[in-house]
């Protein structure tokens, strides 16, 4: 047995050499667009979230900014990581498509899935958890990405600390659990499996601006929208 071992060393060896000159040969048929894609999904700052937003209101990550520009059909992705850049490109065309004030909404994209957020000002009627006609726009992109995409949801409600929720809510926890609650209830009002959405409240816990920014209450006061891969609903990872 020991006699053969080199066998299996040998086998790994031309393996690892076939896959390398495949990527060599994939790397020499593809555009300079391309090659910059694939090299931003491969830096280890593509998979962290980033909460920096473009004037257009888009993530200043690599996957987000190259999506649009990558073939998924000239690499070997599975079916959940082609849904991934799917979803990304979609919402990144709405985005862009319906003008959205550039702070009040964007998408970024981790190693778990795509997150798009929207600040309570755009999703909402003043005073209100009455939808707004943006903010109904935005549910009816997010119905269309469940129907089209094998994907799971968790929609995450935030609140400032400043905010009370007087008088319909007693505390920041019900406000912002009214938030998701309210995006739940129309996905699932427009067909929406219900097995495969949630919804989490965290309050002023996790505030996404800095005290001395201006628009601090509409940013930290978010509705978050995490597309993720099936078993991240079962580990809680990225709730």
């Amino acid at each position: 047995m020991a006699g053969g071992s080199w066998k299996v060393a040998y086998a790994d060896f031309v393996t690892a050499m076939m896959a390398f000159f495949l990527l060599m040969w994939l790397l020499s048929i593809s555009d300079e667009e391309t090659k910059k894609g694939l090299a931003a999904y491969f830096t280890p700052g593509a998979q962290a979230v980033s909460n920096i937003i473009t004037p257009i209101g888009v993530a200043n990550n690599p996957l987000i900014q190259y999506v649009d520009k990558l073939d998924t059909r000239q690499f070997k992705m599975d079916e959940i990581e082609q849904s991934r850049y799917a979803i990304a490109r979609a919402l990144k065309e709405y985005l862009l498509q319906d003008a959205l004030p550039s702070a009040s909404s964007g998408i970024t994209s981790d190693g778990i899935g795509v997150l798009l957020h929207i600040t309570p000002d755009v999703m909402f009627k003043p005073g209100s958890m009455e939808f707004s006609d943006q903010g109904k726009r935005a549910l009816d992109e997010v119905v269309k990405v469940m129907n089209k995409y094998k994907v799971y949801l968790v929609v995450r409600g935030h609140a400032d600390s400043s905010e009370t929720g007087a008088p319909d809510y007693p505390s920041k926890w019900e406000l912002s659990a009214a938030r998701a609650n309210a995006a739940v209830r129309y996905l699932i009002e427009r067909g929406v499996n219900p097995s495969y959405i949630r919804s989490v409240a965290y309050a002023d816990t996790r505030p996404k601006a800095l005290p001395n920014d201006p628009d601090r209450v509409t940013r930290n006061g978010r509705v978050e929208f995490n597309f993720h891969r099936p078993e991240v609903m079962s580990t809680i990872v990225g709730y």
